[in-house]
């Protein structure tokens, strides 16, 4: 009897030692393969919303900061000093202060070369001031103070003849035009060329001998 009942348990001491998992080794088993299945979708999901993000960062930096615009030229308040005008020779002679202004909205510094602001009337120059090669901070306005000093002693004789009958109605009307060239240099290494226009109109009152009218564009 003894022999019997050793011979009726070793199979089963043969299935315990590792030959063949036992129905509670493959219940545990289980949770422990699920529980990697999902650390393995936890993984994936951090990794795909890592790569989305970074996506959209190098989208906004390349469409905001590496974007580069054309700086903007324009003419500050003018302030005249002198005014004195003829309709009967016909003829005039001016002086006034004013601003050239340079913005620079990239995120980069604008290097500029020196160039000239001109002032017409018709399409014939009556004088000009010379802007000195400088730069424009990141994001912000070079302001360069200058003193204006005009005349019509160039005009042809046509010009004189449409100036006569202009300041006889009170109002002398001029144009400023001007081209800055230069490049916005970003994270100290890209350099981009960009170049600025500028066109003015200007009409002063000779009467209370002050600009009435100012508008710039470009």
């Amino acid at each position: 009897m003894m022999a019997e009942k050793n011979n009726q348990a070793s199979p089963s001491a043969a299935a315990t030692n590792g030959q063949h998992p036992t129905i509670d080794e493959e219940s545990a088993t289980l949770p422990s393969q699920e529980l990697k299945r999902k650390k393995r979708i936890k993984l994936a999901i951090y990794i795909s919303a890592f790569v989305v993000i970074q996506i959209i960062v190098i989208t906004t930096f390349a469409l905001t900061v590496m974007r580069v615009n054309s700086p903007k030229l324009r003419l500050g308040a003018i302030s005249v000093q002198t005014l004195n005008a003829s309709s009967s020779t016909p003829s005039f002679d001016m002086t006034f202060t004013t601003q050239v202004r340079i913005k620079n909205t990239n995120f980069g510094r604008y290097k500029f070369d020196a160039t000239n602001v001109r002032f017409m009337y018709e399409d014939r120059a009556v004088g000009q001031v010379r802007i000195p090669k400088s730069k424009a901070g990141m994001r912000s306005t070079k302001k360069i103070d200058v003193t204006v000093s005009l005349n019509s002693k160039e005009l042809p004789s046509r010009s004189r003849y449409n100036l006569g009958n202009e300041l006889k109605t009170g109002v002398l009307s001029l144009r400023s035009e001007a081209r800055l060239a230069g490049k916005v240099e970003l994270m100290f290494v890209m350099k981009k060329k960009k170049s600025a226009k500028m066109g003015c109109t200007l009409e002063f009152n000779l009467s209370t001998k002050k600009i009435q009218y100012l508008h710039c564009y470009y």
